[in-house]
């Protein structure tokens, strides 16, 4: 057949270790050969962010909002140990977390359901979806180390140079100390996607977070999300037959425990975080899981929300087989090129990244699957391959589709 055609390109940001190694075998045996694959390529690999002293991050995120799509690796974000491993110049941020600080916006997350992985949850029939909001907090913080007894203080200086002081903590002795931000443009831009995606898939949504405790930052979150809600989005709500309520997060886990599932439910940054990994691995396999950005002006970047799988890769160097789920990394990239194809009227490219991800859930469905997996699934007859022979599997049965 001959290969698809592409008129713009998306942005592709690689990665580290074992998910690089994936990043390549999934483009050689199930890209290259059916599509003319144009793209703008960052390498966002640990010694190349290293070598630009992270500016490969900030461009690739310039880019993205120029070509409006963009499809991410799984990255390193260097803590000590790594910064001596990799013998870095630096204890560089979260990528993920300084591209989403130039985006903005909400990352969508969802488990991708198989049948033959059943959820951990037995009450659990439908997916879940995080929107976890994509700017500020921890992953924006300003920390400092407190050397010993004396005042920390948030000092506010308005444009005329009044001060607006709070009292953080009298220290005693050592201690550490934090300051997170937010933007209320960036909580009503994330309040309106998530709105906007519950019409969108008619679901329910749920907000929470924790203002009992927090009772201006999370407050704030809370006040903003209903005073839309209230302005813009109640009649709709009504029309579509769905809900939007605000809950405390504590209140929201035991209610997620006890759903069918079949709903959004919206957190914040670091919130989203650590429920976006619960959910996935409970429905499975943290790389059993979509994720895409999505910026209040349309941008979308789409990546495998997992990390570069360091053992595995351990094992790749020292010629080792091993058997790693490449599925998050696939569906990045349909995601990636079925929104490229939309905008760019390219329906072969949207039916491409339809039947690619059709061919890897009846792989699975078939029996055949990496290791991860079939310690878990309740199908009877299981093939477990290797990380290569999977994606080979994947792509016979794409082409029969084909």
């Amino acid at each position: 057949m001959e290969k698809i055609k592409m008129t713009t390109p998306l942005v592709e940001m690689d990665g580290d270790e074992m998910t690089r190694i994936l990043w390549k075998m999934i483009k050689d045996e199930l890209l290259l050969p059916f599509i003319d694959l144009k793209t703008d390529y960052y390498d966002l690999g640990l010694v190349h962010r290293d070598e630009t002293g992270d500016q490969v991050t900030v461009d690739s995120a310039l880019a993205t909002k120029k070509y409006g799509v963009a499809v991410k690796c799984a990255t390193i974000t260097p803590n000590a140990a790594r910064v001596d491993e990799y013998n870095l110049k630096s204890m560089y941020k979260s990528p993920n977390g300084t591209i989403r600080a130039i985006l903005d916006g909400t990352v969508f997350r969802a488990p991708i359901v198989v049948k033959g992985i059943e959820p951990t949850v037995k009450t659990w029939k439908k997916p879940i979806t995080i929107a976890r909001h994509a700017y500020g907090d921890v992953y924006k913080a300003s920390e400092m180390r407190i050397p010993g007894a004396g005042k920390a203080e948030i000092v506010y200086t308005d444009e005329e140079g009044r001060e607006t002081r709070e009292l953080i903590h009298e220290f005693d002795g050592p201690g550490i100390v934090q300051g997170m931000h937010n933007l209320d443009r960036s909580i009503i831009a994330f309040a309106r996607s998530c709105f906007n995606y519950a019409l969108d898939t008619r679901q329910d949504l749920w907000f929470s977070s924790k203002d009992t405790i927090s009772k201006t930052y999370d407050h704030t979150f809370k006040d903003l999300f209903q005073d839309l809600f209230e302005a813009e989005y109640k009649e709709k709500f009504e029309e579509a037959g769905i809900e939007y309520f605000y809950t405390l997060i504590d209140d929201a886990v035991a209610r997620v425990i006890r759903s069918a599932g079949g709903y959004i439910w919206a957190c914040k940054n670091y919130d989203g975080d650590v429920m976006s990994d619960m959910l996935a691995t409970a429905f499975g396999s943290l790389a059993m899981m979509t994720s895409v950005l999505v910026a209040p002006d349309g941008t979308t970047e789409y990546e495998a929300a997992h990390g570069t799988v360091q053992r595995h890769y351990y094992k790749h160097l020292n010629g080792e087989e091993t058997s790693t789920n490449s599925v998050a990394t696939i569906f990045a990239w349909t995601g990636a090129l079925r929104k490229r194809g939309s905008l760019d009227g390219i329906q072969e490219l949207v039916d491409f990244a339809d039947k690619l991800e059709e061919a890897t859930i009846e792989t699975i469905e078939n029996g055949t699957m990496t290791k991860d997996l079939a310690l878990i699934t309740t199908l009877d007859k299981v093939n477990a391959v290797n990380s290569q022979d999977f994606i080979k599997a994947v792509r016979s049965r794409l082409e029969s589709k084909l």
